[in-house]
């Protein structure tokens, strides 16, 4: 079997260029957090580099008695013990706190919390929170048309992957993918790249192993005719995407906070609301740190 997977190459673009302002007229309406709004600043980023990374949730206590200790926890309770909620997410894959005030303790102490478990990935081409490039706004509304387009040629939204498990890696997965389709809004603040990663992965603290491949992103597997590959991997997708016995589904409602280990979990954004005019809105802020390259260690994992 084939331990490494890749992607299809697509012509890079000649520049590489953000607009200054968002295309979307927001000043119809006064909008809470309007803050949060993604920006789209002029300018380029350099190419990721390797760094060493030291998880904390290495040198968490495993009982996890700060963090799972009382009812009620709140993120400000949980700060003595996110080394905890690293390991906890880790083990669970997902963890879901609900009625917190996270969305107004504003962008410095949301980009300081998110640092705490590694330095802060920024974007390829994503929106911007002014003067705070590692924080990734997700925002649809009726007005942007985004909602729509999603299912305009689709019958479902569905599509799971895990994030930017093309950049600096090990299957042949590809960022050029993901560039293509948006080369018409000169967004890119990174050229895109192809990697190669395993198709299983290591976690550094479980030691678990994981399928590190998603239809997304994954295009091929390295040493495999077209046709061989096509069969393994899109048993592997299927294996991942239509086995409810590990499928999450989050309810959003206010005050919902979901941490996720992205390194042995997929996601995907559902489009299963009613779109009503000057009404509909999606609104995120991710906060995203960076970890290790992806491994294997066939020695050294249960």
């Amino acid at each position: 079997m084939a331990t490494e997977v890749s992607t299809k190459i697509i012509e890079a673009p000649h520049t590489l260029q953000l607009r200054a302002e968002t295309s979307i007229n927001y000043d119809k309406e006064t909008y809470e957090y309007e803050r949060y709004l993604p920006h789209f600043v002029p300018g380029t980023q350099p190419p990721l580099e390797e760094f060493h990374h030291d998880d904390v949730g290495l040198r968490a206590d495993p009982t996890k008695r700060n963090l799972l200790g009382a009812t009620g926890v709140s993120y400000e309770e949980v700060t003595p013990a996110l080394d905890e909620l690293a390991l906890f997410a880790a083990e669970r894959g997902v963890v879901i706190f609900r009625d917190q005030d996270f969305a107004d303790i504003g962008p410095e102490k949301q980009e300081a919390y998110g640092r705490h478990f590694g330095s802060l990935h920024v974007h390829q081409m994503g929106g911007q929170i002014k003067d705070y490039p590692e924080l990734l706004p997700v925002y649809r509304d009726f007005m942007a048309g985004a909602v729509d387009n999603e299912i305009k040629d689709n019958v479902t939204s569905v599509k799971w992957h895990s994030d930017m498990s093309y950049e600096i890696l090990k299957a042949v997965d590809s960022g050029f993918s993901q560039a293509s389709v948006n080369d018409h809004r000169d967004r890119y603040i990174r050229e895109p790249i192809e990697t190669i990663h395993p198709v299983v992965r290591t976690h550094p603290v479980t030691k678990q192993l994981s399928l590190y491949v998603n239809r997304l992103y994954t295009k091929r597997a390295v040493g495999m005719k077209q046709e061989e590959s096509a069969a393994l991997l899109g048993f592997l997708f299927d294996h991942i995407e239509r086995g409810q016995d590990w499928h999450l589904r989050v309810h959003w409602r206010p005050g919902t906070v979901v941490v996720y280990d992205n390194r042995n979990t997929q996601h995907s954004a559902l489009r299963d609301f009613r779109v009503e005019e000057e009404t509909t809105r999606r609104h995120m802020l991710g906060i995203t740190p960076q970890a290790e390259r992806s491994y294997f260690d066939q020695f050294n994992s249960s």
